[in-house]
């Protein structure tokens, strides 16, 4: 029995001494390799269980059509084009063999967001970016954690009816503003960037109905918040490698969290609407300590959280 023992490890060196010792590259590699292999397995058998819907066919073994609609100008064409080929409901491939369904009936999505904090709860690449981009707040909950997040202040008939001419004044002033660029040209007519405006529409709508802040991008104001903004729709086309990030990342959510030019951008942007909420909360503390916020109608949605 001793003689036996004794040949055990001499024996498992002998094994060890013919595998080539591993990089950290190499590790890497193999254990991703592990990963996407056990990740195939899983999804083929999910694949037996569910039903088969119509779609386009793959572009990539590893990376589906995902990587054609990311490098495409208009991707919502192309998703239409889709519908109209093979129905109100189709499945696309994805990374790594995955298939996404994908809804272009009212009906079913009405149904699909009706049910979507208990039935249909987000996928582990969803709740991962959006706990990275906004923390584990509304929109990262799901099921009894979304329940106890309530907005039911903030966004009843009543509260929604008042934000209502907030609405109106940004549309008013983006109005305004085309005709200014419509005058100043000389003509009867001008170029005028709409999606680019749109984007000022929506910062300044966002700002005053939602921390009651007035960024005044329609009006040419200088704001932090105005750069990343602008930025993020001039910014260059995402490269190669970050597009596969995006795209491995459906797959293995830790890879959110490599830090890429657009979540820098929008690690930018929250921190900038964070300094803006936390001068709101303040003040809103403040005047509840000095007892004037009765005296006033606060319409905004942290205001009306902070004082429900």
């Amino acid at each position: 029995m001793e003689a036996f023992s004794a040949k055990i490890p001499e024996a498992i060196h002998n094994i060890l001494s013919h595998i080539p010792s591993l990089s950290a590259l190499n590790a890497v590699v193999a254990c991703t390799t592990v990963l996407a292999f056990i990740k195939l397995m899983r999804t083929s058998r999910s694949r037996l269980r569910t039903t088969k819907l119509r779609g386009p066919a793959s572009s990539s073994f590893a990376y589906g059509v995902g990587k054609v609609l990311m490098e495409a100008d208009d991707p919502a064409s192309i998703y239409e084009s889709w519908a109209h080929e093979y129905g109100a409901a189709y499945e696309v491939p994805s990374t790594l063999l995955r298939r996404r369904v994908i809804l272009y009936d009212p009906k079913a999505i009405a149904h699909f967001h009706a049910k979507q904090s208990w039935t249909y709860v987000r996928t582990p690449f969803a709740k991962k970016s959006l706990e990275h981009g906004f923390g584990r707040g509304l929109f990262w909950a799901d099921g009894e954690s979304h329940k106890r997040h309530s907005l039911t202040p903030a966004f009843s008939i009543a509260a929604i009816r008042r934000l209502a001419p907030i609405f109106y004044d940004s549309a008013h002033k983006a109005k305004g503003a085309w005709n200014a660029l419509i005058e100043s040209s000389g003509e009867d007519n001008a170029i005028i960037d709409v999606q680019n405006w749109m984007n000022y529409i929506s910062l300044d709508t966002i700002g005053l109905a939602g921390f009651s802040h007035d960024f005044g991008a329609l009006e040419g104001k200088h704001a932090s918040v105005t750069e990343i903004f602008d930025t993020f729709s001039s910014s260059t086309p995402a490269s190669t490698l970050n597009i596969g990030l995006d795209l491995l990342a459906m797959v293995f959510p830790f890879l959110v969290r490599v830090p890429t030019p657009r979540s820098r951008l929008m690690w930018k942007l929250n921190r900038a609407m964070e300094e803006i909420s936390n001068i709101l909360l303040a003040r809103t503390k403040q005047e509840l300590d000095l007892g004037v916020v009765g005296d006033k109608e606060e319409k905004s949605v942290i205001g009306l959280l902070s004082t429900s």
